[in-house]
């Protein structure tokens, strides 16, 4: 029996999977505990058309991810063979980019996992990206503030060159 659960809640421009078991043999018993059952997911695999449906994005962008360096499937013949690692890397890639990151910043914090998975270091570098994206939206902020004011003012400039032609012309 094949356990494949359907997509749903399409959220942060990608479509969520409750749970996602892929052509994985499944004993539907009371012997099958949580861990076993953990332990098969690890196994899990995804061709390159299965991550582009459930994200809805291109294949080609994926492949460009991968030319990037953020994304390593294994290889079979031609096939690419993405784990369950990289269909991590992907969600973290887009929420990254819906976020406003770049994908160097996108990669530097990978790198950091890559070499060092203590969190503290991780998090510093994070706080470090987070408050530079916050500086530069608030400076895009106060950039579109005063474009407001411009157009106003000149609005209310063409408003009252209109009644001024009214009245001369009345």
């Amino acid at each position: 029996m094949y356990l494949n659960m359907q997509w749903h809640n399409k959220v942060d421009n990608y479509k969520q999977p409750t749970l996602r078991l892929r052509k994985l043999p499944v004993r539907l018993s009371l012997s099958l505990s949580i861990g076993q059952l953990m332990n098969q997911t690890e196994a899990i695999t995804y061709s390159i058309g299965d991550l582009a449906k459930e994200f809805d994005i291109t294949t080609r962008s994926i492949r460009f991810y991968e030319d990037q360096g953020l994304l390593k499937p294994t290889r079979k013949g031609q096939t690419r063979i993405y784990k369950q690692r990289d269909r991590v890397r992907l969600r973290l890639i887009l929420r990254g980019k819906r976020l406003g990151f770049s994908l160097a910043e996108t990669g530097r914090i990978f790198e950091l996992y890559d070499h060092d998975r203590t969190s503290a270091t991780q998090l510093t570098t994070m706080m470090s990206i987070i408050a530079e994206k916050k500086e530069h939206l608030n400076q895009q902020l106060d950039d579109i503030k005063i474009v407001l004011i411009e157009l106003n003012s000149l609005e209310n400039s063409c408003k009252e060159t209109l009644v001024a032609i009214d009245k001369t012309t009345s």
